[in-house]
């Protein structure tokens, strides 16, 4: 079992850079190379330190390069020496001491839209995604299933189909997370049936937003199948139980209550909490001293 956060560490102060379009018309791409290689520096000196403190699970900032599918990015990042320097170090240790190193797409990463040009633009970002995350050594990309528009059977077969029609690259790395208001982990579960896609459960998510079903984790763990160990996220509400506003920390209740769940089921854990690293470290020293 990994113990993971995502992209920020407190206790480095880390920034991610980037830039508004009208600096990037004014200074070139030149710009954009110069915040990349920084923003690429950064992880690198996140990961060294996850190493240090025995954290081997790592969520890695969708904004690491600046503007990376706007038309005005005409830098080929992908196959610039520099960049691919400090990216070959950061794989040389995620690949040597099997660290889990996930990306999540944004919330303007929309499968299933209606909107033809929606679900284009999406495409893109997965494919810059999939090429990042590629030569950072990971191997997940979580999405969510998207809106409902009315029509939820409807959106989730849309989810579905355009799945299907995606590069098997990508579709080799996208995982499918229940959300909080919108898609129950039910919902998703038959998404997955449709198109074969994993299911990355969300066990706060579930708790805010469910249709009373327990959860059988054994059909959820079935989802992986030839895509190995299951990736789960937890958090605790800021205020309550079902506050889907993320808590500084994870309260240890939380933490057993998925322990439970999971039984003897091997799963790595993405901690979903302000305070980042913070939170996952006195969970980890306590599995450490098992």
């Amino acid at each position: 079992m990994r113990l993971g956060y995502a992209c920020m560490n407190t206790e480095l102060k880390t920034i991610f850079r980037t830039l508004r379009v009208a600096t990037a018309e004014t200074e070139g791409t030149a710009k954009i190379k110069e915040l990349t290689l920084k923003n690429m520096q950064t992880t690198l000196e996140i990961i060294q330190w996850n190493l240090m403190n025995d954290i081997l699970f790592y969520r890695a900032s969708s904004n690491l390069i600046p503007l990376s599918t706007h038309p005005i990015n005409d830098w080929v990042w992908w196959e610039d020496p520099e960049f691919l320097f400090i990216a070959g170090q950061i794989r040389d240790l995620v690949q040597t001491h099997q660290m889990r190193v996930s990306m999540h797409p944004g919330q303007y990463t929309v499968l299933n839209s209606p909107k033809p040009e929606v679900v284009e633009k999406s495409i893109q970002d997965l494919e810059y995604h999939d090429r990042l995350i590629q030569l950072l050594g990971g191997n997940d990309l979580i999405v969510h299933t998207g809106g409902a528009y009315g029509d939820k059977a409807a959106a989730k077969a849309r989810f579905a189909e355009n799945y299907l029609k995606l590069p098997e690259s990508i579709k080799r790395r996208l995982r499918l997370e229940n959300d909080d208001k919108t898609f129950t982990i039910r919902d998703v579960l038959e998404v997955s049936k449709m198109c074969g896609i994993p299911v990355c459960f969300d066990i706060h998510h579930h708790n805010c937003n469910n249709d009373g079903t327990p959860v059988d984790f054994a059909e959820i763990l079935a989802t992986w199948e030839g895509y190995g160990i299951p990736k789960i996220h937890i958090s605790t509400g800021k205020e309550g139980f079902t506050d889907l506003r993320h808590h500084d920390l994870v309260s240890e209740t939380d933490f057993n209550e998925l322990l439970l769940l999971l039984g003897d089921t091997d799963a790595d854990i993405m901690f979903e909490a302000k305070l980042k690293e913070q939170a996952v470290l006195p969970f980890l020293k306590q599995l450490l001293n098992k």
